[in-house]
């Protein structure tokens, strides 16, 4: 925190914004039977096979951000929702590739068009400065984890960029 207090702080103010933000998307998304992080690795399921992608658990977890022990418990609940199924993957037959079920598109498209109504009640006219900001940030953090893909398969984080940041999470 900065010596002039915490509203000099941007760590201290996006901890407080982002709080808001969870709070808010969680309760938006509770009516669609989803927790956020089901909805951000069902959203990147959804973007990246309208892409033409079929991603296994790893690239999953990576496009999310998130641990790919986590992604794997959380894929599996998606499972039994009748949202995704798994396929063996021809090239390697230990691996699986993922892929959503026609609900499983459904509910995705719903739930993003949900998280885009909050988003813009949250940062209203803020959001394009925010999605500038955040998108000149370093693409790796000192954990070593990397900006997720945009619609041009580069990551989110590498200036200068010429298309626009994702809207959403992992919507292009």
């Amino acid at each position: 925190m900065s010596a002039g207090g915490p509203a000099d702080s941007p760590g201290f103010l996006l901890w407080h914004a982002t709080l808001r933000w969870q709070r808010q998307i969680t309760a938006a998304l509770a009516p669609l039977g989803l927790t956020h992080v089901q909805f951000v690795l069902l959203a990147c399921a959804w973007w990246l096979g309208r892409r033409g992608d079929q991603p296994n658990q790893q690239r999953l977890a990576r496009q999310a951000g998130v641990d790919v022990r986590m992604a794997s418990q959380v894929i599996r609940t998606l499972e039994g929702k009748g949202l995704l199924e798994r396929q063996v993957d021809p090239a390697d037959t230990r691996a699986r590739r993922l892929r959503l079920t026609p609900a499983g598109v459904t509910l995705a498209a719903r739930a993003v068009s949900v998280v885009e109504q909050v988003d813009g009640g949250v940062f209203g006219e803020a959001a394009q400065d925010l999605l500038s900001a955040l998108s000149r940030m370093p693409a790796t953090s000192g954990a070593g984890r990397h900006a997720p893909e945009v619609a041009d398969g580069t990551a989110a984080a590498r200036p200068p960029r010429p298309a626009a940041p994702p809207r959403n999470m992992c919507r292009a």
